[in-house]
């Protein structure tokens, strides 16, 4: 097999810079020198993208940035031991060890378990201080080698799938025996940090005197835990930062959840917390089924503060009202198509009084629009009741469901709108939740989700609506309103250029999500006399398309300024731009957010201020340029988008060739076909 490590692949003592990003690049750039990856850039990129997922420094003083990279050919590890230490995110401080593992997107399993091994050798002490002495590269290579060669230390596993600890203390003992714990760790490129994180928890077990046992999901393979012993643990620690594999194996248990370098970082914390757990009969467990039980676990995970809280159950309610709302304005749009505008005075007439026997006047054209204008009426009239019904659901569950939805259809009644109902949703979710806290008789239990919950929290909620704040929020909905429809010229162009920049801000986050549920809730206020919530709709999606639109562009004016997995996303990008899905741009933005975040941002605002401008309106929440016939002004739609996208992927390359930065190391390492 080829050695991971040799002397070229080693830097000692030199400054490669101040950032994490400096040091990748120089690393990057000695394993594309010795001849093991194809391009310095490609390598960067992807090493760069996995390093914002999660920072990988470590207790100690060390980091291990790592990736599969379809720029590596061959397996290989680039160690640096820096004279200015660069902060990689460990709670400690600064780290001056650098280990950088790149892996081949198909490295075969012989190799990964090498690479996990190091990791796993880098939580001992005695081994990191004989790094640090090490006066040349030679010396670092046969302590690497010998680290992969040896067995495993006395706290890891046998095999690398799977590691435990023997129980001692007596304080950890109970009448039948020692608390047993399992444990889960995964990373998303499971080189190093799952098995850092299993070893971590070990050891931190053993010293408590816990028996824990601990599956590792990574690359080199798992082994599933025994059933049996999982049937006789007390808790389970989930480490990942991925989903776990087969998690229903653990249903029913007490869980302590948290991202796999936490397992690193405080593994002694994370072992007496699934103690208490253990121990306690309220404590948070790993639900039996489905996902929607899962992400409310996550939701009230243990360190997750009010606003995150109250941000995942407004997106909740928001991504479960789309579906009434996308397929609610197609059909209003396919109204309108067949049935002219003026099919919104005669739709309820017709659908009433004729049918395919029976045709009204003006034929099957205007039959069949008034059944699409009414279907699609009918379905946006769900909007402000299905958006604080969910909302509600994302705090209180499913008893939250229907003391949100009556609270949404009171705000609809009284004509608060979206507005009325966020707050509706917020009012019957926090409600409901809290009477769901009670301590009841065993058998009133069984009332509670069903009878006692959606009574008393409809009772609270709605009648808040009515008694209090429907009123007001009445007021300022109109409000708002009148300001919409009365924005015209400079006023409306501002207005789509801070919605163009929300849109381009963040690539599918809160930022962009706040723009995008403004829009939304806003679509069933539109009508042919108030064209402004349409407009603002418009806006919205066009500016969200041009992120994706224009990383596939800029990947064909140079080519050479992207990796090959850049390259290769950019095909793809054009549908998801084609289509409004933001998200397209994710991958070049993460392994280059200081150029592509503001080149996308500069692109949406001038899309977004064209489309104002020019009265752009869509009827559809949602498709893209497939919703053409939703589409209000097409061309100037068409025209305002490619405005944007080629202003931005100008932009991005401009950026790419000339806001450059890099340290002379990484200059005298690059390869010059790449640079």
């Amino acid at each position: 097999m080829t050695q991971l490590i040799t002397p070229q692949l080693v830097t000692l003592d030199q400054n490669l810079g101040d950032s994490p990003a400096d040091v990748i690049r120089v690393l990057a750039g000695k394993v594309a020198a010795s001849g093991r990856a194809s391009e310095v850039e490609g390598l960067f990129a992807d090493a760069f993208a996995r390093e914002q997922k999660t920072a990988t420094g470590v207790p100690g003083g060390i980091a291990i940035p790592h990736c599969r990279s379809a720029a590596v050919t061959e397996p290989a590890l680039a160690m640096a031991r820096l004279a200015h230490k660069v902060d990689f995110g460990a709670k400690d401080g600064p780290a001056d060890l650098i280990f950088f593992i790149a892996a081949p997107d198909g490295a075969d399993q012989e190799h990964l378990k090498l690479l996990s091994k190091l990791a796993r050798s880098l939580i001992k002490k005695d081994f990191t201080a004989a790094l640090r002495a090490a006066s040349s590269e030679q010396e670092i290579v046969e302590l690497v080698d010998g680290a992969l060669a040896d067995k495993p230390a006395a706290h890891a596993a046998p095999a690398p799938a799977a590691v435990a600890a023997p129980a001692a203390a007596e304080s950890t003992t109970t009448a039948t025996g020692p608390k047993r714990l399992v444990a889960v760790t995964a990373c998303p490129t499971g080189i190093a940090h799952t098995y850092m994180a299993a070893d971590s928890l070990v050891a931190a077990a053993q010293e408590a005197g816990v028996d824990l046992q601990v599956e590792t999901q990574g690359s080199s393979g798992a082994k599933p835990l025994d059933p049996a012993v999982i049937a006789a643990a007390d808790a389970v620690i989930f480490a990942v930062d991925v989903d776990v594999r087969g998690k229903e194996r653990f249903a029913g248990k007490p869980v302590i959840n948290a991202p796999v370098k936490r397992g690193i970082d405080e593994p002694a914390k994370m072992v007496q917390e699934a103690l208490a757990a253990a121990d306690d009969p309220h404590a948070r467990r790993v639900p039996h089924f489905g996902a929607e039980e899962q992400a409310e676990r996550e939701a009230e995970e243990k360190g997750e503060h009010i606003g995150q809280k109250l941000k995942r159950a407004l997106l909740t309610g928001v991504s479960y009202m789309i579906p009434f709302v996308a397929g609610g304005g197609l059909l209003i749009a396919l109204g309108f198509l067949l049935g002219g505008y003026d099919i919104t005075a005669v739709a309820d007439k017709v659908v009433l009084e004729n049918n395919l026997g029976n045709l009204p006047e003006g034929g099957l054209a205007i039959y069949l629009g008034a059944v699409a204008f009414k279907i699609g009426a009918l379905s946006i009239g769900f909007l402000v009741p299905a958006l604080a019904g969910y909302i509600a659901y994302g705090i209180a569950d499913r008893p939250g469901i229907a003391p949100g939805f009556t609270a949404g259809a009171v705000a609809g009644f009284m004509g608060a709108g979206f507005l009325g109902g966020l707050v509706g949703g917020l009012l019957a979710g926090v409600v409901a939740h809290w009477i769901g806290t009670w301590q009841v008789p065993r058998w009133l239990r069984g009332l509670m989700p069903v009878v006692i919950i959606p009574l008393l929290g409809s009772i609270v909620a709605s009648g808040l609506m009515f008694l209090v704040l429907g009123g007001p929020i009445k007021n300022l909905t109109d409000g708002l309103n009148a300001w919409l429809s009365g924005m015209t010229g400079a006023s409306a162009v501002v207005l789509g250029i801070i919605l163009g920049l929300m849109m381009c801000f963040d690539l599918g986050g809160p930022v962009n999500k706040v723009a995008y549920s403004f829009a939304v809730a806003g679509l069933g206020a539109g009508a042919v006399a108030n064209q402004a919530p349409w407009q603002i709709m418009a806006t919205v999606m066009a500016a969200g398309m041009v992120p994706p639109l224009a990383m596939a562009l800029a990947t064909l004016i140079d080519k050479k300024r992207f990796s090959l997995a850049e390259r290769e996303n950019g095909k793809a990008a054009w549908l998801l731009g084609a289509s409004f899905i933001s998200e397209g741009a994710i991958p070049f933005a993460a392994a280059d957010p200081l150029r592509v975040i503001p080149a996308s941002m500069v692109g949406g605002a001038l899309t977004g201020a064209l489309c104002m401008a020019t009265g752009v309106t869509s009827q559809a929440p949602h498709g893209g340029i497939f919703v053409f016939f939703a589409i209000g002004n097409l061309p100037m739609f068409v025209i305002s988008i490619l405005a944007g996208t080629v202003v931005s992927a100008l932009i991005v390359v401009a950026l790419k060739r000339w806001a450059v930065r890099k340290p002379a190391a990484a200059e005298a390492e690059a390869v010059p076909a790449t640079v």
